[in-house]
């Protein structure tokens, strides 16, 4: 007799998936202003709406940027405001962040919010780890220069190392520089961070925008039906006087009708008493 063998069987490790990157810690309360003043207005759907090509080009916040996916916690850096083109959007989601070596380049641009608990790091560490990671492009706000020093302040990479972007002070106190990867004006205008287009001088399309250019759609829409609504009420009246006159009109010609076949009618009895009196007139003795 033979007896079954029940020794569990240790079954076989999984694959390894793609490496992930953590999940960054959670914000501190003061550090909301980068929700406040990036997220809640919807400037990164306005940038998304503006930049385009969805497929290519990022513009992303909240996860960490890596220059290798083992490169450990002390090369990572996680900014308010991340864009990045020509880049693959999908391996940025797979790897939950940015990761330089698997993305082929750099982010183009990078963006910092300013709060209490951040402004050193800001101001400091981070300049030189985003040079260092070569992000052409490295932008600060802060609301009221409190914490940066700076209302509005930009650097661009040269030789490997940060030069400033001039800041130019508009009328009204308004702080504008130009950020040359995206062409467009970056603003401080009553503490609150905006988009301008060179080419238009406006800010670039908002919700505002799209909900008044969907009315104004909305109304066209309107505008043609009311319009087609008359061009049918137009057609119909017609096509009411026309067969209004086509019955006139065959009225009339019954009617001609109905006369000339009395008139013949009336003819005929005429010729008849005629030919009658002209028979009695024959017959009548001399």
């Amino acid at each position: 007799m033979t007896t079954a063998n029940t020794a569990a069987k240790t079954p076989p490790s999984p694959a390894p998936g793609p490496f992930r990157l953590p999940e960054p810690p959670p914000r501190e309360p003061d550090e909301m202003t980068s929700y406040d003043h990036v997220h809640k207005p919807g400037n990164s759907h306005h940038l998304i709406q503006h930049l385009g090509n969805p497929d290519t080009t990022l513009v992303a916040a909240e996860r960490w940027i890596a220059p290798a996916p083992h490169s450990g916690a002390a090369g990572r850096r996680r900014p308010d405001l991340l864009i990045a083109f020509n880049v693959n959007p999908a391996a940025y989601e797979a790897s939950n962040g940015y990761i330089i070596s698997e993305q082929g380049k750099p982010p183009d641009f990078v963006l910092e919010v300013a709060s209490r608990s951040t402004a050193d790091v800001d101001v400091g560490e981070k300049r030189q780890d985003y040079a260092a990671l070569g992000i052409p492009e490295y932008w600060r706000f802060d609301e009221t220069g409190e914490y940066h020093g700076a209302r509005l302040a930009g650097d661009r990479l040269g030789a490997g190392q940060y030069q400033p972007i001039p800041i130019a002070e508009l009328a009204g106190g308004v702080l504008q520089g130009y950020s040359a990867v995206l062409n467009l004006y970056l603003r401080w205008e009553g503490g609150r961070l905006g988009w301008h287009d060179p080419a238009t001088g406006r800010h670039i399309a908002t919700f505002e925008d799209e909900r008044a250019r969907a009315e104004d759609e909305r109304a066209r829409a309107e505008d043609e039906r009311a319009r087609a609504e008359d061009e049918r009420a137009r057609a119909e009246d017609e096509r009411a006087r026309a067969d209004g006159e086509r019955e006139a009109r065959l009225y009339a010609e019954a009617r001609a009708d109905g006369e000339r076949e009395a008139r013949l009618q009336a003819e005929a009895r005429v010729r008849a008493l005629e030919a009658e009196l002209a028979r009695l007139q024959s017959n009548r003795p001399d």
